[in-house]
């Protein structure tokens, strides 16, 4: 019988840190071509064994009754996701489906492996330790879900939102298993909608807290303009798994399907540092509290840069449609000059200089988004973009084909993103993105990761010998 696969992007919040949060306000979510996969086989050792073969002393092994749902035996490492995501489930299996039709679907037991492409865990270290120069070409002859060789709470994460990516994964692949979700109907709406549900119920069960949703909805539905949903839906679950159910309206996320710009392209560093983004989030929140006049006036004029950055970068997508050769020949104009120097072509045509205008308004746009977060980050006495951030942002997006950049999501010394021109080929001088690679050697402790934006928007079904090194992954976690 053949393994059941399922994964699911990461993401990275260009636009609405902390707005997110309110359901007033929107944000720019880019889910990344790095993705998390969860694979199921059929057991025969009446148990639920699942494994994470990038880490030690990582297998969890769950007994299975329909009085208990799932439970680890006393002895095993925990995993409060992976045990959350488990129970919750298939409770909710059982109480759709009954206990024949789960026990049918559980079988003699579940072999379950579950594993993220490298970008979601460092890989300085790994990359220097081979003598290797850190550089987008050395990270992509790295092994493929390569071992970090450390327990999952001492690996350096990302920032793109590994958590979420897992619990979707792994929650969407038990509800194929499960019978309810059929595998050919994932991609319908209402398939799309419990898996988000569920989801989300299970990543704020183990938080703690309900956040604000958005790394679960890029994990399920893809790149969107995301506002959240009501905080007050997920309060009575503990009691009421129905609240579960995709046809109820209390889910009332607004979820608008978004693309980057054709020949853009999303490029992303890891610091090799981290922030406490919890900690960041709380003392904004408190400031907002404490000065809402202050916060009000800030908040409202971001979300409106925020949202002009998200329809102007939709406005290029339709420029493109609309006018191919136009719009590539702008790229490969702004591919070779600063964004200052973008505007200095009186002789361009018409449709060129339409083209030539919306980008040079997104890198506006993005500049006065970073504006206005380094100005809440002071009035509010956090390092939402750190001194070092803002040279290492400065330097890049005065680089020649930059677009714009930013520190995603919350800010502080996680990550930054930009998006940088990807020219046709045969354009004369060093691609931007070459450019960045080689500036970005100048600063220590910065990398590039491989994660662009993802072409398969949201979850989805794999083929288990498709995904390069995924079997071997496999095979390695059911020999440790």
């Amino acid at each position: 019988m053949s393994s059941l696969v399922v994964s699911a992007p990461g993401k990275v919040l260009l636009a609405g840190g902390y707005l997110v949060l309110d359901p007033s306000y929107s944000g720019v979510v880019v889910s990344t071509s790095s993705r998390f996969y969860t694979v199921i086989s059929p057991a025969t050792s009446g148990h639920i064994v699942v494994r994470s073969p990038q880490f030690i002393n990582a297998t969890w092994p769950y007994t299975w009754s329909i009085s208990q749902t799932a439970s680890s035996p006393p002895s095993a490492s925990k995993n409060k996701f992976v045990h959350l995501a488990l129970q919750k489930t298939l409770s909710l299996a059982l109480e759709a489906k009954g206990p024949a039709e789960l026990e049918r679907a559980l079988g003699a037991g579940l072999d379950i492996t579950i594993a993220g492409d490298n970008d979601f865990y460092s890989q300085q270290d790994q990359a220097s330790n081979l003598g290797w120069p850190i550089s987008l070409t050395s990270l992509a002859k790295i092994d493929p879900f390569s071992p970090t060789g450390v327990t999952l709470a001492d690996v350096a994460k990302t920032g793109l939102g590994s958590s979420a990516a897992l619990i979707t994964s792994l929650v969407t692949a038990l509800l194929v298993q499960a019978g309810l979700i059929a595998p050919d109907q994932l991609a319908s709406a209402s398939s799309r909608q419990l898996a988000h549900n569920v989801a989300q119920f299970v990543h704020c069960l183990a938080q703690g807290k309900v956040g604000s949703g958005f790394d679960v909805s890029a994990a399920v539905f893809g790149s969107q303009l995301y506002t959240r949903f009501s905080p007050a839906v997920l309060q009575p679950l503990m009691d009421d798994s129905a609240m579960l159910a995709p046809e109820n309206p209390a889910w009332d996320l607004t979820v608008t399907p978004f693309t980057l710009p054709p020949r853009t392209r999303l490029l992303l560093a890891d610091i090799h540092a981290g922030s406490n983004t919890p900690l960041l989030v709380s003392q904004v929140l408190k400031w907002r509290s404490e000065n809402s006049v202050i916060a009000h006036s800030l908040w409202t004029a971001l979300d409106q840069c925020n949202m002009s950055l998200g329809q102007t970068l939709a406005r290029l997508t339709e420029l493109y449609q609309r006018d191919e050769h136009a719009y590539v020949e702008t790229v490969r104009w702004i591919s070779g000059l600063q964004p200052m120097q973008w505007l200095a072509n009186p002789n361009m045509e018409e449709a060129q200089s339409t083209c030539l205008e919306a980008f040079y308004e997104a890198h506006l746009l993005t500049e006065q988004i970073r504006s206005k977060m380094r100005e809440m980050g002071k009035l509010s006495g956090v390092d939402i973009e750190p001194e070092q951030q803002t040279k290492l942002l400065n330097t890049s997006v005065a680089m020649a084909g930059v677009i714009g950049g930013g520190v995603p999501g919350a800010g502080g010394f996680d990550a930054v993103w930009l998006l940088v021109c990807e020219p046709p080929e045969g354009t004369p001088g060093i691609p931007p993105l070459a450019r960045i690679e080689r500036l970005w050697t100048g600063f220590p402790g910065v990398a590039p990761l491989l994660a662009k934006e993802s072409k398969a928007q949201g979850v989805a079904l794999e083929r288990l010998d498709a995904v390069p090194g995924l079997a071997a992954a496999v095979a390695s976690a059911a020999r440790a």
